[in-house]
């Protein structure tokens, strides 16, 4: 479900009334949210996003267990559940990834939302509910954000993308393969994800 906040162009900061009541009803919004669900604002919009099911988490699971064992830096940690601040894809844009690869101690404060620059990755893995954004605003806002990687598991194209070279709004360059086939992260991971697991 996503509701249309009031200020839709994400590069104009309009009345403070308009921004503050934004930050109102995502706040409100986030209060009452029933365990499980999240609330992101995304591009302007805010959007209510229900439980994962069982293979979606099965595959964030997998992806998140394959990175702890093969990671080459052992200052490297995979969180889930990690809200973060993407300026740029709205007015206070705040998503909250299905994976974040950032160093150990990036996120040893009580914040809720936190800033982007010391992930390294993130990850998304597709829904029938969020296919939509994490292939379109929040793509384009981790690529604002200059995450280096985005990770896309596409389940219904049937896909992992590695998207790489933020520039502006978009990743300049993408690796695409098959479920069962593998696909490199290279550094500072230096290793392969087995999608054939998924």
């Amino acid at each position: 479900m996503a509701l249309a906040a009031p200020e839709r162009n994400p590069h104009t900061v309009g009345d403070e009334d308009t921004v503050a009541s934004i930050e109102d009803a995502f706040e409100a919004l986030s209060a009452v949210a029933p365990e499980g669900w999240r609330v992101e604002l995304i591009e302007g919009e805010i959007h209510v996003v229900p439980p994962a099911n069982g293979e979606h988490e099965e595959i964030v699971s997998e992806v998140a267990d394959q990175v702890a064992g093969r990671r080459k830096d052992s200052k490297l940690r995979t969180r889930t559940g990690l809200g973060l601040r993407v300026p740029g894809a709205s007015l206070a844009g705040k998503v909250v990834p299905d994976l974040v690869i950032a160093p150990k101690g990036s996120f040893g404060d009580t914040l809720e939302y936190h800033g982007p620059a010391p992930v390294k990755l993130v990850g998304e893995v597709t829904s029938e509910s969020t296919a939509h954004n994490d292939r379109g605003p929040k793509m384009r806002g981790y690529a604002r954000a200059g995450i280096p990687f985005y990770l896309l598991v596409d389940r219904a194209a049937g896909q992992v993308v590695l998207y790489s070279e933020p520039a502006g709004e978009r990743y300049t360059r993408e690796a695409a393969v098959a479920f069962s086939k593998t696909i490199t992260l290279p550094a500072p991971f230096d290793f392969d994800i087995d999608t054939g697991e998924f």
